[in-house]
């Protein structure tokens, strides 16, 4: 069916009970609950179409959402969805855009935050925002593990269950261990910190691989060295296993370029 007309939704969602955006069979997911929204409000033929997966536990800042509809949008809507989803779900905006506009092939860059503290153990409704890893970490040798994903390098490892044609030469623009000043609680740590990471597109798994050897680094069971040679052409190409948990894992931002 063709739609006539073409909305971009802008979301934000907690994502602690959701096995991620994309329909799965059996599972409660982001897609699966705000199509059942959508089907409540409005009366005609839609399809919607998220800017990419999110794994399981993962929560987003901002999510944005095309929407196609057999007929045009009432200014009601967005009230109408907004009070119709559910607690862990909110619409921040709605706007037209062209019919020819495509989310999926349009340029695009994603900034993702790895939330996260070090040397004691968290309190327990901390754990949907911040990972917390019980050990101290070396926080400075972090800071410096991480600025080595910056810039176009072969990421073989940082990848699981990748299809035949998939691209693993991808750039990362900024990556940075900071200290955590986004979002805050009165149950959350005194301290905790975030990797900040943003590309133009992201492999599985490969933003929590990547915390998952900065933890690593941290508690001094691999090295500098050891980063480096994980992104060189001639890796052994196996996909590494220390990953981190998806909790702390959160979409920031999306800009459309």
């Amino acid at each position: 069916m063709k739609y006539p007309y073409s909305y971009l939704i802008s979301l934000q969602f907690l994502g602690f009970r959701f096995h991620g955006w994309q329909k799965q069979l059996d599972q409660k997911t982001v897609h699966q609950m705000v199509d059942k929204t959508l089907r409540f409000v409005i009366d005609d033929a839609y399809k919607s179409l998220g800017v990419g997966r999110t794994d399981a536990k993962v929560s987003a800042s901002q999510y944005l959402v095309q929407l196609f509809t057999a007929t045009e949008l009432p200014s009601s809507f967005l009230s109408e969805f907004q009070s119709n989803l559910p607690p862990d779900i909110f619409a921040e905006s709605v706007e037209s855009v062209p019919r020819t506009f495509n989310l999926i092939q349009h340029p695009k860059t994603k900034i993702y935050g790895y939330f996260f503290s070090f040397g004691t153990k968290n309190h327990p409704f901390s754990a949907p925002f911040i990972y917390g890893i019980a050990e101290e970490l070396n926080l400075e040798k972090m800071q410096e593990g991480a600025k080595i994903f910056e810039g176009y390098h072969w990421f073989h490892k940082y990848c699981t269950k990748p299809s035949a044609n998939t691209n693993f030469y991808r750039q990362i623009i900024r990556c940075e261990v900071v200290e955590n000043t986004l979002l805050k609680a009165n149950f959350f740590p005194e301290k905790s910190y975030v990797l900040r990471i943003s590309g133009t597109g992201f492999l599985r798994y490969q933003v929590r691989l990547i915390m998952g050897e900065l933890i690593a680094l941290g508690k001094g069971d691999c090295t500098i060295e050891d980063l480096k040679a994980s992104l060189h052409k001639e890796n052994d190409r196996k996909p590494l296993k220390s990953i981190a948990p998806s909790s702390g894992l959160q979409l920031l931002q999306v800009t459309l370029d």
